[in-house]
C-alpha cells in the first residue's frame, strides 16, 4: 500500500531543464498544495527540506507527463542549489517579496539611491529573491537614469561584498581587462603568459561571451579546461604564477553573473553597470594593479574620445576609493583585432603569435605587447617605458609560449580537437578600392549567426583589414559554420550587409590611440 503524502509535502523531481541562472519550480495545476496555497504562475516560492531552502519562480503545468499532482519539479539550477536527491519530500510556501524592491521603484522614479539601498538590492539578487523581470527593472532603471559616480561606487562595493574574495598575500597582483566590443581581441591570452614568464602574479579569471562571438574563457577552452574549482585555481596560480580560467565557478561577484544573464537578451550595457561589473570581479579576484583597455571607434562600444575620457575618470574614481591601482588606456577600436572571430579561430591566432609564426596577425601581436608592457611597468624593478621591450624579448625568446603550455597542462589540456567549421563560404568585395571601414558589430553578428561561441569552430576569418587594397570579387573574409541552419543564417546576414566599406584611402577614419 502506498503511503499517502501529507498535503504540505511533495516529491522532488529533477526536470532536466536549463533555465540559465534562474531557479524555476514546476507544479501541476491540480496539485492540492497549489490550490490550497493559492499560488500563481510566475510568483516567487520558497522550497524547504532538511534545514535547507531555495527561492524559485513558479511555473504551472497542465500535463501529467511533465509533473504529476504529487511532484514538485525543479530546473537544473534549482535542483543543484537545493542539493537533495530526486524523490525527497519537500515543503513549498509563498516567498516574502524582497523589501529592496522599494528602492528599485524609487530608482525607476529617478531618485538617487544610497549605499544601503544598493547593498540590499544586490544581496536580494544574490539570494535569488528577484525574478528576472525584477532584475530587468533594476538594470533598466539604473541605466536609464544614469547613476552618478557615488552610486556606481556603492554598486561596485555591494557586488564585491556579496561574493568570495581571493587573497594572494602579495603586494602586486596584476590583471588586464578590455571593456569589449571588438571582435577577435584576444590580447589577454598573450598578456598573461608574457607577464607570468616575467615572474609577476596574474591570476586571470575571465567571462564567457555575453553578446560577442567569443569571450576569453570560450577561446581558452579550445586549448584547456577553464572550469576550475577554487582549490585547483589556487594551486595552479601558486605554482605557475598565472591561470586563464572561467570566473563563474569561483563565486566571485555572483550578483554580476546573475545580472549578466538578464543583460544578455536585453542587450543592456550601461556605463555604470559596466564599471561595477568589471571592478567588482577584479577586486574579488584579488587584483591590486589593473590595466583597462578602452577601444574607441565608429562601431566600438565607445565611439567618441569624449566618452572614453568620461569612462576613464569613472574607472579611476571608483578604483581609487576601493584601493586598486588603475591604468586606463585608450586604444584603436576601428576594426576587429587579429584575423579570426570565434573561439577556434581566435585560439589559432593566439598560438601563432606565441609561436612567432610568420603568418601571425601583426595587430594582435603589437597590441598585446603594448598592453603587456604597461602591466610589466607595475613592477617597481621595471623602469617606465621599458615594459614593451621586455615583453617583446619574452615573446621572441619562446618563454611566453613555454609559460602558456605550462598553464594549459596545469589546467588540463582540452581533449576535443576544435577545427574551423566544416561549412565555409567566402564573402567577396563588390568593388575595387581600399578597405575604409569594418563594422565591428556586423562582423560579430555574422560570427554569432554562424554558431559562435557555442560551436567552437564557427566564426569569421578576415583576409582584409583597414587600408588594404582589394580587387572586385576578391575575398574579404570566410564564414565558417558547423551546421547548415547556422551557415544559412550567417550567409543571409552577410548578403544583407557584409560589414565592409570600400572606398579611397583618405576616407579611412582617424584612430584615437595612446600607444
Amino acid at each position: 500500500m502506498v503511503k499517502k503524502l501529507k498535503k504540505e509535502t511533495l516529491r522532488l523531481r529533477r526536470m532536466g531543464i536549463d533555465t540559465y541562472r534562474e531557479n524555476v519550480a514546476y507544479l501541476h495545476r491540480d496539485c492540492e498544495v497549489y490550490r490550497v496555497e493559492g499560488f500563481q504562475a510566475l510568483s516567487k516560492v520558497k522550497i524547504c527540506a532538511n534545514g535547507r531552502h531555495i527561492l524559485a519562480v513558479l511555473n504551472v503545468v497542465d500535463d501529467d507527463s511533465i509533473v504529476t499532482t504529487g511532484d514538485l519539479g525543479l530546473s537544473e539550477e534549482a535542483f543543484a542549489k537545493l542539493g537533495l536527491k530526486q524523490g525527497h519530500l519537500v515543503n513549498i510556501e509563498h516567498a516574502e517579496p524582497p523589501a529592496s524592491m522599494n528602492a528599485v521603484r524609487r530608482k525607476i522614479a529617478g531618485e538617487r539611491l544610497n549605499q544601503e539601498d544598493f547593498r540590499q538590492i544586490i544581496n536580494d539578487i544574490t539570494d535569488k529573491r528577484y525574478s528576472k523581470t525584477e532584475i530587468s527593472a533594476f538594470l533598466v532603471a539604473s541605466g536609464q537614469t544614469d547613476m552618478d559616480r557615488d552610486e556606481v561606487l556603492y554598486l561596485t562595493q555591494a557586488m564585491l561584498e556579496a561574493g568570495e574574495q581571493l587573497d594572494w598575500n602579495e603586494s602586486l597582483v596584476a590583471d588586464k581587462h578590455c571593456i569589449g566590443g571588438i571582435p577577435g581581441n584576444r590580447t589577454s591570452m598573450l598578456v598573461v603568459p608574457i607577464v607570468a614568464a616575467h615572474g609577476m602574479l596574474i591570476p586571470k579569471t575571465s567571462s564567457r561571451a555575453i553578446t560577442s562571438p567569443a569571450g576569453t574563457a570560450d577561446t581558452m577552452e579550445v586549448l584547456a579546461n577553464v572550469e576550475l574549482d577554487i582549490k585547483k585555481l589556487h594551486d595552479i596560480v601558486r605554482k605557475h604564477r598565472a591561470c586563464l580560467a572561467w570566473g563563474g565557478t569561483a563565486n566571485l561577484s555572483p550578483a554580476d553573473d546573475i545580472m549578466i544573464a538578464v543583460e544578455r537578451p536585453l542587450g543592456i550595457d550601461s556605463i555604470g553597470q559596466m564599471v561595477a561589473s568589471i571592478l567588482s570581479k577584479k577586486l574579488s579576484a584579488g587584483s591590486t594593479h589593473l590595466v583597462i583597455d578602452i577601444p574607441v571607434g565608429p562601431t566600438a562600444k565607445v565611439r567618441q574620445m569624449r566618452q572614453a575620457q568620461h569612462l576613464r575618470k569613472l574607472f579611476e574614481f571608483v578604483g581609487d576609493r576601493l584601493g586598486i591601482h588603475l591604468e586606463v588606456i585608450i586604444t584603436d577600436g576601428r576594426q576587429p583585432i587579429g584575423s579570426g572571430i570565434g573561439p577556434a579561430l581566435e585560439a589559432r591566432d593566439v598560438m601563432q603569435v606565441l609561436q612567432n609564426a610568420p603568418e601571425a596577425p601583426a595587430d594582435l601581436r603589437q597590441k598585446s605587447l603594448r598592453l603587456a608592457g604597461r602591466v610589466l611597468e607595475f613592477d617597481p624593478d621595471v623602469r617606465g617605458g621599458n615594459g614593451y621591450a621586455i615583453a617583446r624579448d619574452i615573446l621572441e625568446s619562446g618563454r611566453a609560449l613555454e609559460k602558456m603550455n605550462t598553464i594549459i597542462n596545469a589546467q588540463g589540456t582540452q581533449k576535443n580537437h576544435y577545427a574551423a567549421g566544416r561549412l565555409s563560404h567566402d564573402v567577396v568585395s563588390p568593388a575595387a578600392g581600399v578597405v575604409i571601414d569594418i563594422d565591428n558589430l556586423q562582423m560579430a553578428h555574422i560570427a554569432r549567426f554562424a554558431g559562435a561561441p557555442i560551436s567552437k569552430g564557427a566564426g569569421v576569418d578576415l583576409f582584409k583589414k583597414l587600408g588594404d587594397s582589394v580587387r572586385k570579387g576578391e575575398p574579404l573574409y570566410r564564414i565558417y559554420a558547423e551546421f547548415p541552419s547556422d551557415f544559412n543564417f550567417a550567409l543571409t546576414l552577410s548578403e544583407h550587409n557584409n560589414g565592409y566599406l570600400i572606398g579611397k584611402e583618405d576616407q579611412i577614419p582617424k584612430a584615437f590611440v595612446e600607444f
